[in-house]
């Protein structure tokens, strides 16, 4: 049985493992007529990969997905492949730099593209992040190359596949010359890797990108709202006839009573008071003795006097 890959002809995580295949010797198949959001949705997929994510290589074994296992899967199938180095330091920083190429480089132009293109949610806090940390990775890229033509020995190794292929989409889709002229040493490195022949036999010609794509409109499209129906003049109105409100009836076997008059407030019968309340107000601002003493005496001076005028 010979090494499918299930993926996309323009998948750069796919050209990982198809590179890397030309280098050893492998015969690397791409699956015919995969179809992204078809293919990989479909059962005999899922039981290969789950989560329906591609690449995935099948083997006589079984399968394998993420695309850097896949590349490594392959590049092992050849002993002593000079793609793993020729020394156990050589092993680990090819190790090394796979992972900076990962968590560094592809994570932060994921980032930045997938918000540009719709496939998540754009804001402009996260983005300056985004850019931020992968100018950061860049220019420890961009340090390194300064005194080395490869990533790791001196010749090429699945590091800088796996690096090339991740700039790919960074050079291709959203790095603009204006933007990663601030890293000469990583120009020089990407268009060097891109140009060897085992490269361009997956990728074709490189172009890198004029422009950022632009930031998607945040609003929704309008629907066209229907046209009212004309009404025709010489169709007469129609008269709504008003019936007129008919009393509540009572209950089946229930009288209704009237309603009962309401007690009248014992305080009502009073006549109107003559007390004036300012003249006690001024009383108590007044008094500078006792007030309740003083106070209670100009009260039942008051009503001694009203009741006596009543009499």
């Amino acid at each position: 049985m010979a090494l499918v890959l299930h993926a996309g002809k323009m998948n750069k995580n796919a050209y990982k493992t198809l590179i890397a295949a030309e280098y050893s010797g492998i015969k690397v198949e791409l699956a015919q007529n995969f179809e992204m959001g078809v293919s990989n949705k479909t059962p005999e997929f899922l039981k290969m990969n789950p989560i329906g994510k591609v690449p995935v290589l099948e083997t006589p074994d079984g399968p394998v997905f993420e695309s850097n296992a896949i590349a490594r899967y392959v590049t092992r199938l050849k002993a002593d492949n000079p793609l793993y180095g020729s020394s156990p330091i050589e092993y680990g920083h090819i190790e090394q730099w796979i992972d900076f190429a990962s968590l560094e480089i592809d994570a932060n132009i994921g980032h930045w593209f997938r918000p540009r293109v719709g496939r998540a949610v754009y804001l402009p806090p996260f983005e300056e992040a985004a850019i931020a940390a992968l100018k950061r990775a860049l220019g420890a890229l961009n340090t390194h190359l300064a005194s080395n033509t490869f990533l790791v020995g001196h010749s090429v190794t699945l590091a800088d596949i796996v690096m090339t292929c991740n700039l790919y989409m960074g050079f291709s889709k959203l790095m603009t010359k204006s933007f990663t002229s601030e890293f000469p040493h990583v120009e020089r490195y990407f268009w060097t890797m891109v140009n060897q022949p085992n490269f361009s036999k997956i990728l074709g010609e490189v172009k890198q990108t004029a422009s950022v794509p632009p930031v998607p409109s945040a609003k929704k499209p309008t629907q066209p709202k229907e046209p009212a129906k004309p009404k025709h003049k010489d169709e007469p109105k129609k008269e709504v006839k008003k019936e007129p409100a008919k009393p509540k009836e009572a209950p089946v076997g229930e009288e209704e009573e009237a309603p009962k008059p309401k007690p009248k407030n014992p305080l009502d019968l009073l006549p109107p008071s003559k007390m004036i309340l300012d003249e006690w107000k001024r009383l108590y601002s007044n008094t500078k003795t006792n007030f309740r003493e003083v106070a209670i005496k100009g009260i039942s001076l008051f009503l001694f006097f009203f009741f006596l005028k009543k009499k």
